[in-house]
């Protein structure tokens, strides 16, 4: 093994980066709080974990330009999951199993043993006879710098599953034994894979976790596992599922078998820009969630990288949510509570009645901002309520509650001249008394969470300053807004 060759290749990214992060700061749709890279390509959550007193966010990183290519591991660490200072490159390719253009070393997760940080990732290589997807380790005594394990990779593609299908390890403890949940495809249907180790080095197959029988596409990315309340949850990004971005699975295991029995299903998101969520827990017992905000169906393949490409960078993550779990089993995501230390400027109104002529809300400077809303659904007659965000030259982002029909959607169609599509998601209102709304607002991205943060659609737009109005208007009758409140966001990354 080449350990002094990653080092060079990390020094090399590293000046890569330092080449480039002025530049690229000054790009006209650099976000505001949300995490994002300082030069180049990001992608999947890696490797987030709690360890030693600080937040650590890994991630897939190209520090080279702004598209997905020769993956390497970027490095972040917080106190307080708003405020980030980057780290040098965590993991370049090095190694006959990741060194590859085209490939490198893929997403994984993080974990603490033996008082050191283990990564478990996919690497992947090619050597003419198409690509070989293994999982391999590396470690770490200061959390900063890592030694690539000399045994690599530790893992193998099982018999049955494509050399390229068979990624993204996420690996927890339990009673002592280390637990391996990996993407896979068998017979083209998807497969979460289980592995067990009592070492970290050495890994033995355990069972098929779950699998689709065709209805949840033929690959899962992503998987994760874990444990909430008296409940399971597994999450996996599903291909070849069309708008389904990130799903997750609540239901009951056994350790004994390594099975899981799922009985509830639901969206994490139902955006367009949401994919690759990984889990961790928080200190105080959270289990918070990441998520990239993209996905792959936009880019080059149907039109091009993205405006935030011709600026040097691509890719940012959604705002970290925690998870909680409703008495249906059903997942709330709600946006973790550290946020509120970013609010500026905030401002109040009781009640207020909206009718068919629009009204112009206010929040913040109308670009980075954060609303909370109520509407009254007893007090209210009207069809629907519609919210147009990032307004202004003709430009605007549509939030519509159609609340006749039980629709949620988001039409970023007029946002930004290249941006596209309607976001779109059921909105179950019966027997209820009040709809609450809460939205996120950033340079490039809104999230927009509703129903007791069920209803959650996270869409990159690449609006302008000059998009800075909010108007809102109901549709057959007047709709009633209670505990309205809005604030500005404070930049963390400018």
């Amino acid at each position: 093994m080449s350990e002094k060759l990653m080092q060079e290749n990390i020094i090399k990214a590293q000046k890569e980066i330092e080449n480039k992060k002025q530049k690229v700061k000054n790009g006209q749709m650099r976000q505001h709080y949300h995490f994002m890279p300082e030069t180049g390509w990001i992608n999947d959550p890696n490797g987030l974990i709690y360890y030693k007193g600080r937040y650590h966010y890994f991630y897939q990183f190209n520090p080279y330009y702004g598209h997905w290519d020769y993956m390497h591991w970027g490095h972040a660490v917080s106190k307080d999951l708003v405020h980030w200072e980057y780290l040098p490159v965590a993991l370049a390719p090095s190694e006959e199993y990741d060194d590859h253009i085209r490939g490198g070393c893929f997403s994984g997760s993080a974990i603490e043993h033996d008082g050191k940080l283990f990564l478990m990732y996919t690497g992947t290589s090619n050597h003419g006879s198409g690509y070989e997807q293994t999982q391999c380790i590396a470690y770490s005594e200061d959390g900063i710098h890592f030694t690539k394990y000399e045994g690599n990779p530790v893992i193998y593609p099982p018999e049955g599953v494509p050399s390229d299908l068979f990624r993204d390890p996420k690996v927890w403890k339990h009673d002592g034994i280390y637990y391996m949940v990996c993407g896979a495809s068998r017979n083209k249907k998807a497969q979460a894979l289980l592995y067990r180790s009592k070492d970290m080095i050495h890994w033995e197959f355990f069972n098929v976790l779950a699998e689709s029988r065709g209805e949840w596409g033929y690959m899962w990315e992503c998987p994760d596992f874990y444990q909430l309340d008296d409940k399971y949850v597994l999450m996996f990004s599903p291909m070849g599922e069309s708008d389904r971005k990130a799903v997750y699975l609540v239901g009951d295991f056994d350790y004994n078998t390594g099975k899981f029995i799922w009985q509830v299903s639901g969206e994490i998101d139902w955006g367009l820009d949401y994919y690759a969520p990984q889990s961790f827990l928080a200190p105080d017992g959270r289990r918070i969630i990441v998520g990239w905000a993209n996905e792959w169906q936009w880019m080059s393949f149907w039109k091009d990288w993205g405006p935030t490409y011709r600026e040097g960078w691509c890719g940012f993550f959604n705002l970290p949510r925690e998870v909680r779990l409703m008495p249906d089993h059903t997942l709330q995501f709600i946006p973790v509570k550290e946020l509120e230390i970013l609010r500026e400027n905030g401002q109040s109104t009781g009640c207020f009645a909206v009718g068919s002529q629009e009204m112009a809300l206010k929040a913040g400077d109308g670009i980075a901002f954060e609303i909370k809303m109520k509407v009254d659904l007893e007090e209210t007659d009207a069809s629907g309520l519609e919210i147009d965000l990032r307004c202004g030259e003709g430009r605007k982002t549509t939030c519509t509650f159609d609340f006749k029909h039980g629709v949620m959607q988001v039409d970023r169609n007029a946002s930004d001249g290249w941006s596209k599509g309607v976001s779109s998601s059921t909105l179950f209102l019966k027997g209820k008394k009040e709809l609450d709304i809460h939205i996120y607002s950033d340079q490039s991205s809104l999230e927009i969470f509703a129903d007791q943060y069920h209803n959650n659609h996270a869409n990159n737009i690449f609006a302008g300053n000059a998009q800075n109005q909010i108007k809102v208007r109901a549709y057959g009758g007047s709709a009633v807004i209670r505990d309205y409140e809005s604030y500005g966001m404070k930049e963390c990354f400018r």
